[in-house]
């Protein structure tokens, strides 16, 4: 029996893969089509054909940007001569699963389509990294902090919708905690500590949260004081992911008002590493950022 090629062996990862969400499957079907295009030294127009649509869609595709049609994967894998069927079947099965919905789509009325993506990427991370400027993460803040950033972004909202809001961020935490969680490693910036949202005691209890989460193994937290300086070129808050999968690329992605832009060419993902780095090489190291943290904590009680 002929050895199983890599691209079986890596799709086989993911068919029964636990942090398979799929936002991430529909990246490792990309990731995988496209490498076996250029492999068989097929341009975007030929392969777009094959579909009966144009080369923008199978750049879609293979960026993992909307559904993969199961039609479309067979059509191109005949294309690129993949016709075994055992490895036709593994690639199709995982096609089928990229439609599935992930958990957090039961709060579909209350989230942004712009930001669906961003949690169907973080539940699949190995590693999250991520600098704020004006606001405590939203995979660090505690109920009360959360309610009152939310109440600012949705002033009008009804009550109802803002506490499913905040249900929704309170299970994105979650994945902290997982047996296979992600490592996060954020820097805050000083104006996000020092902003008051809420009373006294949701700061109080927001700061207490913070030492508490540096304390896991998985949370590098940093503080960048206003006294360091020279942490415009962010320009604004960043967030990093990188995945288990050594085919998909690190996404970069920074969040607007009323919308998001998510990176992965390799020229953008290098840029904003090398200002997260700087960013890090900068900012307090993570046990005097606690100290920071507890100083901070005594003068708000």
């Amino acid at each position: 029996m002929a050895a199983e090629s890599s691209h079986s062996l890596s799709i086989k990862r993911y068919i029964e893969h636990p942090k398979g969400s799929p936002t991430v499957l529909r990246l490792v079907v990309g990731a995988q089509l496209r490498r076996l295009r250029k492999e068989r030294g097929i341009g975007l127009d030929e392969a777009a054909k094959a579909i009966r649509g144009s080369s923008a869609k199978i750049s879609r595709l293979e960026r993992g940007q909307g559904a993969c049609k199961e039609r479309d994967v067979a059509d191109l894998l005949t294309l690129y001569g993949v016709l075994d069927e055992d490895e036709r079947a593994d690639f199709l099965a995982l096609t089928r699963k990229t439609g599935a919905r992930g958990w957090w789509h039961q709060y579909s009325d209350v989230l942004p389509g712009w930001f669906d993506r961003h949690i169907g990427l973080e539940e699949a991370a190995a590693m999250i990294r991520t600098y704020e400027v004006q606001f405590v993460p939203g995979l660090l803040q505690t109920e009360e902090y959360a309610r009152a950033v939310i109440l600012l972004g949705h002033p009008r909202a009804s009550a109802e919708e803002n506490d499913r809001r905040v249900r929704l961020r309170m299970e994105r935490q979650e994945l902290l905690f997982r047996k296979d969680a992600p490592r996060l490693w954020a820097v805050l910036d000083e104006a996000a500590l020092r902003r008051p949202l809420g009373d006294r005691r949701v700061m109080r209890d927001q700061l207490r949260h913070l030492i508490e989460m540096a304390r896991r193994p998985n949370v590098t937290l940093q503080v960048a004081p206003f006294d360091i300086g020279g942490l415009a070129a962010a320009g604004g808050p960043v967030t990093i992911l990188r995945f288990p999968e050594p085919d998909l690329p690190d996404i970069v992605y920074l969040e607007q008002l009323t919308s998001a832009l998510y990176l992965d060419k390799e020229e953008d993902v290098d840029h904003y590493l090398s200002i997260m780095d700087r960013l890090c090489a900068a900012a307090e190291t993570p046990a005097r950022s606690v100290e920071f943290l507890k100083e901070l904590l005594d003068r708000l009680d």
